[in-house]
């Protein structure tokens, strides 16, 4: 036989029927595109109905466990969820997986429209499908962009200010013992706020702010305590090496008792290190171990961490989370200077003020002078603004805002923050902060006529007395209830009225009430 008639009979030998799966092609573009709309929704759909049977259940089950594993995680296991998002290595896990399913999605929405459309399309239905399905792609790569780039900022935020304990180095810090529950052992968290000065025309940092925040652990219920920059005589504890140089607290006994600014509370972060650079040992930030451990034996707390705050970028925060409500009493100065003290400059006055008014809307701008204004002002004004402004921006941070401008409060959290709280507890501090937005916030009032009229020696063995007695744990008391008499005929009841809370010195005070609108103050 030739090869030529072997070659014909192979080509008419009939060949043998190949099982296709069949696939539900749209007949017209339009129904092309609402199928592959469908399939976008629906990741997998649209290569089930194109033929694609094992590929699209598939797809379409890792689709619908993915959302099912995300649900359960997110109201189940909190923990996991905020572990994560302080964790920098499961952040960038994180932000590879964002991407990977991004691209992913885009790919089975292209393949579902190729197995979807019509076998013949006229060149504007072909141009119609593919525009489409561009504007589906943008629509997905545009919120997965988003994400990769908000939890990268995450990232740069947590490794740019959070150092790991093994990374970082503190005269002051306690040692982390249980990651997984720090405060087991920990009834009370002292943490202490400090807002640093280093604006312009300034020579120094000065720690204008100085806050000591006491947290119970179990409640989140939490004391404030502001200490006054003009305080002298700091005390520092026994074991402290300071100690031996100040035995009798930090100021300079041969000027006499005299008002000494260069020995006043704000000037310790800058002066003390100068004066005595490595007296600590390894730190990284020296001046304010030095406040800490001021602090700590001035109110008789152990305080673990702090928290420092740049002033001069503070309403980069305030602005990020598009500002705060507050009441003002009284007109707050805007700039001014008295020409004296540490860090000052020459003699000006205010450039102009905040005008009073209740449920005022602050910019970062105007913020920063509600909390900083103090021409004209006394000391205790300024610190209960100071207050009422932290007090603000816990009840502005809302779940919306922090999403959708959550990259420029990490930009702008990156430069004003230092801390030496290490990543390790992270996750324990963000769940802390969760109960302390939702609980008790007050003030203690350490008494100023009484136990430091000046700053030249205030009594802060009292002050000590008044704090203790404040964080004490409450023993629970049992309602009293009065029996009530019928009104006789022919008389009206009168609604009982709430009297306005009155604050005793060295009480605490509901910071609620203490911001509360009230124009008869003065600020003076």
């Amino acid at each position: 036989m030739s090869r030529s008639t072997r070659a014909a009979g192979r080509r008419a030998a009939p060949r043998a029927n190949r099982s296709r799966p069949r696939s539900h092609r749209a007949r017209t573009a339009s129904k092309a595109i609402g199928l592959t709309l469908v399939s976008a929704l629906l990741p997998g759909s649209g290569l089930l109905m194109g033929g694609r049977k094992k590929l699209g259940a598939f797809v379409l089950t890792i689709s619908a466990g993915l959302l099912l594993i995300g649900a359960y995680v997110g109201l189940t296991h909190r923990d996991s969820v905020l572990a994560l998002a302080v964790s920098p290595r499961q952040l960038l896990i994180a932000t590879g997986a964002v991407v990977l399913l991004g691209v992913a999605w885009i790919w089975v929405v292209i393949a579902s429209h190729k197995l979807i459309r019509p076998v013949s399309m006229t060149y504007t239905g072909r141009l119609a499908g593919s525009m489409f399905v561009g504007l589906l792609c943008f629509a997905i790569a545009v919120p997965t962009t988003v994400a990769a780039q908000t939890v990268m900022a995450q990232r740069d935020l947590v490794g740019s200010v959070f150092q790991s304990e093994g990374n970082s180095k503190s005269a002051t810090r306690p040692k982390v013992s249980n990651a997984s529950d720090p405060w087991a052992k920990t009834p009370r968290l002292n943490l202490l706020l400090l807002g640093a000065d280093d604006g312009v025309g300034r020579t120094g940092v000065r720690t204008d702010t100085v806050i000591v925040a006491s947290i119970d652990t179990k409640t989140g219920d939490t004391a404030l305590i502001s200490l006054s920059r003009n305080w002298m005589r700091m005390p520092f504890p026994a074991d402290s090496p300071l100690h031996k140089v100040y035995p009798d607290g930090f100021w300079d006994p041969s000027k006499g008792n005299v008002e000494q600014p260069e020995f006043y509370l704000d000037a310790m972060y800058d002066n003390v290190p100068k004066a005595h650079p490595g007296i600590l040992g390894q730190t990284d930030n020296e001046g304010a171990d030095v406040v800490k451990l001021a602090a700590s034996a001035a109110l008789g707390l152990d305080i673990d961490y702090y928290m420092q705050v740049n002033l001069a970028g503070f309403k980069q925060i305030i602005d990020a989370i598009g500002g705060i409500t507050v009441n003002v009493n009284y007109r707050v100065p805007i700039g001014g200077d008295y020409g004296a003290g540490p860090g000052s400059n020459s003699e000006k006055k205010p450039s102009g003020y905040i005008e009073p008014g209740p449920n005022q809307k602050l910019d970062g701008y105007h913020a920063l002078w509600f909390a900083r204004g103090r021409y004209g002002l006394s000391d205790p004004s300024r610190q209960e603004r100071q207050r009422c402004t932290i007090h603000a921006l816990v009840n502005s941070a809302n779940p919306a805002t922090l999403v959708t401008k959550y990259q420029q409060i990490a930009a702008a959290g990156k430069q004003l923050l230092r801390t030496d709280i290490p990543q390790e507890i992270l996750g324990a501090f963000i769940q802390l902060g969760l109960k302390v937005k939702n609980a008790k916030v007050t003030n203690i009032d350490l008494d100023k006529n009484k136990n430091f009229p000046t700053g030249k020696n205030p009594d802060y063995t009292a002050m000590r007395e008044i704090i203790q007695k404040a964080i004490a744990p409450k023993a629970p008391t049992k309602p009293t209830v009065k029996p009530t008499t019928k009104p006789t005929a022919g008389t009206t009841t009168k609604k009982p009225t709430t009297p306005k809370p009155t604050v005793t010195p060295g009480a605490a005070e509901n910071l609620a009430d203490a911001c509360a609108y009230n124009p008869s103050q003065t600020g003076n």
